[in-house]
């Protein structure tokens, strides 16, 4: 990885091109909220300059006033922004609801973002640096982490972005509807060549991705890479069918619910999977002892990965 190319610096625009339809949303939603602001500021602007100019030191005007009040006005002018603030909040809470869950049909795609590049693998094992390639029609979901420092995924054409965090896995989707070259970068400060942390995004038809895949150069899955890794890291040994040592049985593990050791439960997810390897002594499992060592600083964060992918087909691979 330290030595991938540093990527070309494409221009940022000021308005990207949408490419897809959650894309399309979050703009309406952007230039209904600008247009109602604009609505209910550029008036109270207009009246204080006008009340400036009219009424300005020296000026002879009429300064008295009437007592009467208008309650209708009064109520309106709070009731009226009242209810179209919780309309526009239901409006992005609606959008972010939808952002937050990925279908379950989505390509899971793996990123470690770490200064200065980004490192993509996708689930047949192929790997890309700074670039991607994605299909059109098919949510894709980045599952990532951070190697070094806090980094920021932000696809501008797809209007999303999500941080990527060191120890801690983070994910974002979208689903691409429109062919092309799309720019990615990091949109988080992460030191001296944060600027450079950027690539392009590849949106082609589902045929010319299957295409792409073929050529890319990799004869093994992630899981399968994973299952290698098993085996020569000794996970086999405690973990793997037949083994003597009583070690907590991983197949059908991934997104249940784990019993705890002291009371409670956690959900065996990447994150909890991957801090298990790192630092087996958090969240002891309920009738286990700990006699697992610390892989911490042993095993990469591609090669984590990895074996995560593994553990997640273990069901009915082992």
């Amino acid at each position: 990885m330290s030595g991938a190319p540093s990527p070309a610096v494409y221009p940022l625009l000021l308005w990207p091109q949408a490419a897809s339809q959650a894309a399309v949303h979050v703009d309406w939603l952007i230039f209904a909220f600008t247009a109602v602001t604009l609505l209910l500021t550029v008036p109270i602007f207009l009246a204080i300059t006008y009340f400036a100019l009219m009424y300005r030191s020296g000026r002879q005007v009429d300064r008295g006033h009437t007592s009467d009040r208008n309650v209708k006005i009064e109520l309106s002018w709070m009731l009226i922004p009242f209810f179209l603030t919780l309309a526009f909040f239901a409006w992005g809470a609606q959008i972010f609801d939808v952002e937050k869950h990925a279908p379950a049909n989505a390509l899971e795609i793996q990123a470690i973002g770490r200064q200065w590049m980004w490192k993509f693998q996708h689930p047949g094992g192929q790997a890309e640096i700074n670039d991607l390639h994605v299909p059109t029609g098919q949510p894709v979901l980045i599952n990532m982490i951070s190697q070094d420092v806090i980094h920021s995924l932000y696809l501008p054409a797809f209007r999303v972005q999500m941080e990527t965090l060191p120890g801690r896995y983070t994910q974002l989707w979208f689903k691409a509807e429109r062919p092309g070259q799309y720019r990615l970068y990091c949109s988080e400060y992460c030191g001296t060549d944060h600027s450079v942390m950027d690539g392009l995004l590849y949106v082609m038809s589902p045929s010319d991705y299957a295409r792409w895949l073929s050529q890319a150069g990799s004869s093994q899955s992630l899981a399968a890479l994973g299952k290698r890794l098993f085996s020569n890291y000794g996970c086999s040994g405690c973990h793997g069918a037949g083994a003597t040592i009583r070690a907590p049985d991983l197949a059908g593990l991934y997104n249940r619910p784990v019993p705890i050791d002291g009371g409670g439960s956690v959900i065996a997810d990447d994150t909890y999977i991957r801090d298990k390897i790192l630092n087996p002594d958090n969240n002891l499992i309920a009738g286990y002892k700990q006699v697992m060592p610390s892989f911490k600083g042993v095993i990469p964060e591609d090669e984590l990965m990895q074996l995560i992918a593994y553990i997640k087909t273990m069901e009915t691979s082992s």
